[in-house]
């Protein structure tokens, strides 16, 4: 459509608004395809930004895919916001340290597996190596917990698993923000065996955690429990823009200071409904993300072999990172659980169903490639959206078999009861069933045109004389 586009003359406008149009129509219909094989939308996505991209029909013209790079802030934005939720003083309290052992080890561990093999085994540069490495850490729960919902599997399996993904990417976040600073400071000379190449980077980031939790407390106070649903939506929305805004400007990374706000938030306010508010309004802006992620992958390079991160072909880096991240998160996994004395079947199973990587890996390294620019960005770009299709082909299949062999599925089969004697249903009266029916009708926010509705009716109702169904004489 590139083509299209200047064969007819459309206006720059035109393009932009067809191109997104595209975009969205594609990467739906290709969950209807990706739906039938139970592959989660991430990759439909994906692959439906390589179909459309330069590396597919070339649909989409060059320059839109440039100028709209600004979509892996804003992608990161609401994922990292989202991530925050789960860090509730309450909550943690209640699990304990146990599942941050875990979450720790197995984190670090894939990372620092995956440097060994970059750094020492294919000697590649070190900007590169350490950047994977971090990229490493995180892991796609989606898939996991997709499966986990068609199993109704649950039990000590379950719980410890939903419990580390939650906590994975906010380690990978943190080795990210610190990677991507030390990256730097080697790419432009810096001595690597200064200390200011990790202090500083921990500095800066801590800044920006700090006025990450200065905006959570800003956003308390501008969002109300009086405040209407609309408009919450769009001061959340118009705080975490602010705030990406300011990172942008002082050329930091606004992962951690997102996740920081929202921590401040819901500790503060216990309200987790803005975050189902939010969840409902990033679907379209995740998919324009995902589809324009597919859009920057290049087939060819795959085969290539680039002088800016070593001697090694593409191909031959992304096989090796399949492989030994999985080695590293289920070696990870099962050394966080024995220091832990964790249930010898969570233990064993645990590490095959943090396989999936996706959207914080994918969100990272776009946001890595326009830090960085050149070949050793794109590149990273490259192996991460290869790589990421992989895992979430298998993911589910290794998800299920470690729920299975877990127990998880025995445990969910134990706790289904079936009563031995269903009573008799007790005759209602038509007020009763008006009652039980409102009952289960879901709570709705009532708005300021609803408000004067009901106002209105009441006092109608006060001023017309009726009286238990009868009118009134009243002359």
């Amino acid at each position: 459509m590139s083509n299209l586009f200047s064969a007819v003359s459309l206006s720059q406008t035109a393009s932009v608004i067809i191109s997104i149009s595209l975009m969205l129509f594609v990467g739906f219909l290709m969950t209807r395809f990706t739906k039938l094989l139970k592959i989660p939308d991430v990759t439909a996505y994906i692959l439906a930004g390589i179909l459309i991209g330069p590396c597919g029909l070339d649909l989409v013209p060059q320059t839109f895919i440039d100028n709209t790079d600004f979509l892996a802030d804003i992608a990161l934005a609401f994922i990292a916001f989202s991530v925050g939720e789960f860090f509730q003083i309450s909550e943690m309290k209640k699990n304990g340290i146990r599942v941050v052992i875990i979450t720790i080890f197995e984190a670090c561990i894939a990372s620092l597996v995956i440097f060994i093999v970059m750094r020492y085994v294919l000697h590649l540069e070190l900007p590169f190596s350490i950047l994977l490495a971090a990229l490493a850490a995180a892991t796609a729960p989606a898939s996991t917990i997709m499966t986990i919902r068609q199993t109704g599997a649950s039990g000590e399996f379950v719980n410890t698993l939903l419990q580390v993904v939650a906590l994975d990417d906010v380690v990978g976040l943190v080795e990210y923000s610190v990677a991507i600073s030390i990256a730097l400071a080697a790419i432009s000379g810096a001595s690597q065996g200064s200390g200011s190449s990790i202090i500083v980077p921990i500095l800066i980031n801590c800044g920006v955690m700090i006025l990450g939790c200065l905006f959570g407390l800003l956003l308390k106070l501008l969002l109300p429990e009086k405040r209407r649903t609309d408009n919450r939506l769009i001061i959340a929305i118009a705080v975490m823009f602010s705030f990406c805004g300011i990172c942008a400007a002082l050329d930091v990374s606004p992962l951690l200071g997102c996740m920081s706000m929202a921590m401040v938030y819901i500790n503060v306010t216990g309200d987790s409904k803005l975050f189902r508010q939010l969840n409902y309004f990033s679907p379209p802006i995740l998919l324009l993300f995902f589809v324009r992620s597919g859009m920057t992958f290049r087939l060819d390079t795959l085969t290539s072999t680039s002088a800016s991160i070593g001697n090694a072909s593409l191909l031959m880096v992304g096989i090796l990172y399949f492989i030994f991240r999985i080695a590293g998160k289920y070696a990870g996994a099962w050394l966080g659980c024995y220091v832990t004395k964790t249930n010898v079947k969570v233990r064993t199973w645990l590490g095959f169903a943090l396989i999936p990587q996706a959207g914080v890996a994918i969100g990272l390294a776009a946001l890595c490639a326009r830090t960085l620019g050149g070949d050793v960005g794109n590149d990273l770009q490259t192996i991460i959206l290869a790589s990421s299709v992989l895992y979430e082909l298998i993911g589910p299949a290794c998800g299920k078999i470690a729920l299975y062999y877990s127990g998880a599925y025995d445990h969910a089969a134990q706790n289904t009861a079936v009563p031995s004697k269903v009573p008799e249903p007790v005759p209602l009266t038509l007020r009763e069933k008006i009652h039980l029916i409102q009952k289960d009708l879901p709570a709705r926010e009532a708005n300021s045109d609803e408000e004067a509705f009901t106002e209105a009716a009441e006092q109608l109702e006060h001023e017309l004389p009726i009286r238990h169904g009868h009118f009134i004489n009243t002359k």
